[in-house]
């Protein structure tokens, strides 16, 4: 739901590489991203076919579970600013690829004439926000030194694609760096690199209707924020949230089994019963309190994006010192 986009991505082209490998082996050929007929033969056309479709039926079952995991952007920007960032991260790679695949002839004196197949550079360059934007929430620890965290399978998976194959490091490393690129303030890619409004009107005219899902009925729908564009073009994934709250549970029963258990009520005070008029009417003195803790309005941000309003956001960031995880657990919980 509300991700058209990520689940035509994740459609068509696996069933087109499904296809190419039991049936159609015969064209395989013209997917092939042969980097030498692109330079000596001036193939532009494989820069396309051949970075859309993968031929390695594993790189199409760990992309497309990447994709899977990564349509909570779609659900956060909404479809023409993801769609964005995939053209102008795909369309960055493949300058990367070909300047990586000469400094590496240059240097290690290796000739690289072809790389792996598929929609790999923008799946790379997808790590990037899910880096920098989505919070690390910790489950468990494993040996008492290694944390396993909300993101920790993601990770996995992107390390299963990257061996995957011999020279598949190449567009991994042009995904980060065209994501790197694309997200920089400096840079201002994305105000060249992006999709027209006219050409994301005339998808969402004919092709979002063909992939669109209706919402689930089981749902209770969920606020995304202040602005009436982040209510309509985002909400946070009911699934996950669910998730990490059992999780937070779990964290919560097992500090209590170790005698050290946090009384949160004690120090955080339940934000979703608080009365605003009671709050304003009985505010205390200046001078018995001390000033209030600066809160990060990038961090606000984020905890909007999760589904909170800024109020909640402000008041959690505050009471755990501008910890984003203790005020992101803390939330889950209220």
């Amino acid at each position: 739901d509300k991700a058209p986009l990520s689940k035509s991505l994740l459609l068509v082209p696996s069933a087109i590489s499904i296809l190419l490998t039991l049936l159609f082996q015969h064209y395989q050929k013209f997917f092939a991203y042969n980097l030498q007929a692109v330079k000596e033969d001036f193939q532009i056309w494989r820069l396309v076919c051949g970075r859309t479709i993968c031929l390695d039926l594993k790189d199409t079952f760990c992309s497309s579970l990447l994709i899977y995991n990564f349509r909570i952007f779609e659900r956060r920007y909404g479809s023409r600013k993801f769609s964005s960032f995939l053209l102008g991260a795909w369309m960055l790679s493949a300058l990367f690829d070909l300047l990586l695949v000469e400094i590496t002839q240059h240097i290690f004196g290796i000739t690289i004439n072809s790389l792996p197949s598929g929609f790999l550079g923008p799946v790379f360059a997808l790590f990037v926000p899910f880096y920098s934007s989505i919070p690390r929430v910790q489950v468990t620890q494993v040996l008492g030194h290694f944390s396993i965290t909300n993101k920790s399978l993601v990770y996995i998976l992107g390390l299963q694609l990257l061996t995957s194959g011999s020279y598949i490091w190449i567009l991994a490393l042009s995904g980060l760096l065209s994501g790197i690129c694309y997200n920089s303030s400096i840079l201002k890619v994305h105000q060249i690199l992006c999709v027209p409004r006219w050409v994301a009107k005339i998808f969402s005219w004919t092709l979002e209707p063909v992939f669109s899902s209706a919402e689930p009925m089981n749902e209770a729908r969920v606020g995304m924020g202040a602005t009436v564009d982040i209510q309509r073009q985002q909400r946070m994934e009911l699934l996950d949230r669910q998730i990490m709250m059992s999780q937070v549970a779990q964290m919560r029963r097992q500090r209590q089994q170790q005698g050290g258990m946090i009384n949160w009520n004690r120090l955080f005070p339940p934000l979703r019963h608080r009365h605003n008029a009671n709050y304003q009417d009985h505010r205390p003195s200046e001078q018995g309190i001390p000033p209030p803790t600066e809160v990060s309005e990038e961090q606000v941000a984020r905890l909007m994006e999760m589904g909170f309003s800024r109020g909640d956001a402000l008041e959690a960031l505050r009471a755990s010192n501008n910890d984003l995880n203790v005020a992101t657990n803390f939330l889950l919980q209220h």
